[in-house]
């Protein structure tokens, strides 16, 4: 059974930076594209930025690119989320996820059969 802890959330002033890691256990991830997502209250879950299998390639919504940088290191079966110039509407609870399918990304959420509990980022203004 895969689990995903997500660690490194917290409360930011605006156009400040906070870096949140998600470390699996249980089987590794190496050949795994792994998601990040966020959800507000009252809003729809989002989908943040992406990182494929290799780490070759990296996908990002428009509202956070240029600001974020995803990156994996697959020996420690790790992902990052590094958020620089946070902005007040990046506030959520960021959760990450492992693809349902080796070798595949995506930046949809159904694609996604694995979930972290999520850790809360709060920026301030």
């Amino acid at each position: 059974q895969v689990q995903l802890v997500e660690s490194g959330g917290g409360l930011v002033q605006a156009g400040g930076s906070l870096r949140v890691s998600c470390a699996a256990s249980g089987r590794t991830l190496s050949t795994y594209a792994m998601g990040w997502f966020r959800q507000a209250p009252g809003k729809e879950r989002e989908f943040v930025s992406a990182i494929s299998w290799a780490g070759t390639s990296t996908y990002y919504a428009d509202s956070v690119k240029g600001r974020f940088t995803i990156s994996r290191d697959n020996a420690k079966n790790t992902v990052y989320l590094q958020m620089n110039s946070l902005r007040p509407e990046d506030t959520a609870g960021y959760y990450c996820a492992a693809a349902r399918r080796e070798y595949r990304s995506s930046t949809k959420a159904p694609d996604y059969a694995y979930w972290g509990q999520g850790t809360q980022v709060t920026v301030s203004s």
